[in-house]
């Protein structure tokens, strides 16, 4: 029987419940005149399948494992010629659909949930939709408002340039093999905002910093940005990160353009930091 096996360290649980897979497809809304559908990590094809049958997509697959990309070209050939065999986290996403919106959907490999919304934000110009199944946990984070402990880096990111959606719960028993964790779907649309109104790599280095060190005050973790002393008056610096909002974050990045005396850091580890699971961003302070 031709079957792909799902492999541990590629974090692959494939989906084996077509009604799931036909309702996570018919999430999508491409707006702003979205043609373009990514799918990222398609594995043996369910969610491929359904996307198949709206001809008005032109749908495009990308998938790191071998054994899927022959298993796809064997069973799918009305994806000759847009079947890719790379790393969706390594694709320059202008290269590969330039000047064209994109909408991205998957059942996303666990193991790099994180990295694949890192991935979305560099392209946040071009990417105007993402429908994508991650852990439950992971979900609820990404919608998560100011003042939880669980709001933390991607909340406030994503949340600076989309509308984040918990759409439904998908239990274990549908993939295989089943993970030890419930699954959810979450729609990411891309809203209005083209420009935050600030210096935005400041502002992704600001937020990162200040939840790298989420348990001291803004004043002693944004100490690295090198702002006059009386700058640090201002009643913000009493919070802590989890207490701002993305407008919080955003006035606060322009205060800190205009009271830093040295050129601001690179956060440490910042790559690092994108390689690791989103859980360990919000856990860690």
């Amino acid at each position: 029987m031709d079957h792909v096996s799902p492999k541990k360290h590629l974090g692959q649980h494939f989906l084996a419940d077509p009604n799931i897979a036909r309702r996570i497809v018919d999430s999508l809304r491409l707006p702003d005149g979205v043609t373009e559908v990514l799918e990222i990590g398609p594995g043996m094809g369910v969610l491929t399948g359904d996307l198949l049958k709206h001809p008005e997509y032109r749908t495009t697959v990308v998938e790191i494992d071998r054994e899927s990309v022959e298993y796809l070209g064997r069973n799918f050939p009305a994806l000759e010629g847009r079947i890719l065999s790379a790393d969706f986290l390594k694709q320059d996403l202008h290269k590969l659909f330039p000047e064209q919106p994109l909408s991205i959907i998957g059942n996303f490999p666990y193991n790099i949930s994180s990295q694949i919304f890192f991935q979305v934000l560099a392209h946040r110009q071009q990417v105007r939709e993402v429908v994508g199944m991650i852990q439950k946990e992971v979900a609820d984070r990404l919608a998560e408002p100011p003042g939880s402990k669980t709001y933390g880096i991607l909340s406030v990111l994503l949340q600076a340039f989309y509308t984040v959606e918990m759409l439904f719960t998908v239990p274990p028993h549908v993939f295989i093999p089943p993970p030890k964790v419930q699954s959810a779907v979450v729609r990411l649309t891309r809203n209005d905002t083209e420009h935050l109104g600030c210096d935005e790599k400041l502002f992704f280095q600001v937020v990162k910093q200040a939840f790298q060190t989420r348990r001291k005050t803004l004043r002693n973790a944004l100490k690295p940005f090198g702002m006059v002393p009386e700058a640090t008056t201002n009643p913000v610096f009493e919070k802590r990160a989890e207490q701002l909002s993305v407008a919080d974050f955003v006035e606060l990045t322009k205060h800190i353009e205009q009271h830093r005396v040295v050129v601001a850091p690179t956060v440490n580890n910042a790559k690092s930091r994108r390689q690791k699971d989103i859980s360990e961003e919000t856990e860690e302070e």
